[in-house]
């Protein structure tokens, strides 16, 4: 593993730790945006810079570039133009989806488009937007991110912050954004993506947190892509050379604000990155699927105690389960928890267990079967890992629980690790059978783990000699593993 893989690998298990302890927070710069089909700077302001005769190719200082036309001709076609670019409706990216997703309650941008809102509508979660400073003495209420337009928002593009005299009186027009933004830089991590540095207002800001608290303050990240050979400024050798040495002395700079950069070869790792936060956070979530009439080869007592402890277990691991309660498993599953947690209130959060008691029967238009449907995949998108234990109804000929293997299918089609128990018998074991008959292909996402280590755990779940008990270690290794 190479320095840079180490470093990403790194970030990423940082990353997801800030999440769980929810101070997580994202800056997104112009270039997040420009993957969506959205202009950037030096493309908002080509005909702005031709109309007063200067080539914008050549020019570095795009503020000045605002102000200069401003000064000839007013501002009525620079607000106009931001109008023109960034109000048409742009479906949100990949990365823009990811972070929706994810349980980051703090979003500062300088973009002025409305990717991040159409992204939370997406997500169905409600987004607090700010953009002037009378928006930040009001809350939204049953918010799930405050996103913060420090620059201002396309719809009120004669307020958005773009020339330079603008930037110049930005301490006076916006102070109450600068205090908000340093108190999270204080208070949260953030992620810098899509950011070139080359902000006037963030680097005050950041000087100033810097200046106010030292080094005692928070510790951010930013993804930046290493200059190409060939790509615009970098075409020869020598300002290939040069442009790699401008870039390594604004890495050192990052430094000295706590900004650990991230480096990358191609935008395409950002999603990587994303990706496999949002994979390892998902993977602290277990999805417990099961139902029982009967226990098979054990009694009431051995069965409800394992399931009991298998969910008190996973909570004092720092798990969070989500579960359906199902008949028979759900009131062992809620139990086993909710010991946990009351054990030690102070440890553990009763946010660790997401109960979802399916609807028992028909009161609306739309059928029970189709209304099941769409709670399971709802409920299986808050985890990462999927366990089934038993899984068997008297409603079926088979005695095999349809719901549970429906729940398969949905875990595997959302890209859950399956951990089946097949000692339990039933649905799990028609599971079990399934998933070593194709292995390894359900663990083909986690193809850098051991997979021939994986085997012999996935092996020993079928073991009915053990006390169920013993597929409790099996499976807390399992993810043991998977979270390494």
């Amino acid at each position: 593993m190479t320095k840079e893989q180490r470093e990403k690998q790194k970030f990423v298990k940082d990353f997801v730790k800030h999440l769980f302890d929810g101070d997580a927070a994202i800056f997104a710069g112009a270039g997040f945006s420009a993957g969506v089909g959205f202009v950037n700077w030096r493309e908002l302001l080509r005909e702005i810079a031709e109309d007063i005769d200067l080539d914008i190719d050549i020019e570095n200082d795009l503020i000045s570039i605002a102000q200069y036309h401003t000064n000839k001709k007013g501002r009525n076609k620079i607000n106009q133009k931001i109008l023109d670019e960034f109000s048409h409706q742009a479906k949100p990216s990949i990365n823009h989806d990811i972070i929706a997703r994810l349980p980051i309650a703090t979003i500062w941008t300088t973009n002025y488009d409305t990717v991040f809102e159409e992204a939370y509508r997406t997500a169905s979660k409600r987004a607090d937007i700010k953009h002037a400073n009378l928006h930040l003495s009001l809350s939204l209420a049953k918010k799930d991110v405050t996103i913060y337009k420090m620059h201002g928002d396309v719809h009120h593009s004669t307020e958005a912050i773009i020339t330079k005299y603008d930037y110049e009186k930005y301490h006076l027009t916006h102070q109450p954004f600068i205090t908000a933004l340093s108190s999270d830089l204080i208070t949260k991590t953030f992620l810098f993506v899509g950011f070139s540095f080359t902000d006037p207002n963030l680097d005050r800001i950041l000087s100033r947190v810097r200046m106010y608290f030292d080094d005692n303050y928070k510790n951010h990240y930013a993804i930046i892509r290493k200059v190409k050979k060939g790509e615009k400024g970098s075409e020869t050798e020598a300002e290939y050379d040069y442009s790699c040495q401008k870039q390594e002395l604004m890495l050192d700079e990052l430094s000295r604000f706590h900004i650990t950069p991230i480096l990358v070869n191609e935008y395409s790792e950002i999603t990587e990155m994303l990706l496999e936060i949002e994979q390892l956070y998902k993977q602290r979530t277990t999805f417990i699927s099961g139902s029982a009439t009967e226990y098979g080869k054990y009694t009431n007592e051995e069965a409800l105690r394992f399931i009991h402890k298998l969910s008190n277990e996973l909570v004092k691991s720092n798990y969070t389960i989500v579960n359906g309660f199902g008949l028979g498993v759900g009131t062992a599953v809620m139990n086993g928890a909710l010991e946990a947690i009351y054990s030690e209130p102070t440890k553990y959060s009763e946010t660790q267990l997401i109960m979802r008691p399916f609807p028992q029967y028909q009161t609306g238009e739309k059928k029970l079967s189709d209304l099941w449907s769409e709670y399971r995949q709802q409920m299986i998108k808050f985890a990462g890992v999927a366990i089934f234990v038993f899984g068997n109804s008297d409603e079926t000929d088979n005695n095999i629980a349809k719901g549970v293997l429906d729940e398969y299918s949905l875990a595997i089609e959302q890209g859950l690790l399956p951990i089946p128990i097949s000692a339990t018998g039933y649905a799990a074991r028609r599971i079990w059978e399934q998933v070593m008959e194709q292995m390894p292909s359900p663990l083909e996402r986690f193809q850098h783990k051991d997979i021939a280590k994986l085997h012999e755990l996935y092996t020993s779940l079928d073991n009915t000699d053990i006390p169920l008990d013993e597929h409790i270690k099996t499976v807390k290794e399992i993810l043991r593993t998977f979270n390494s």
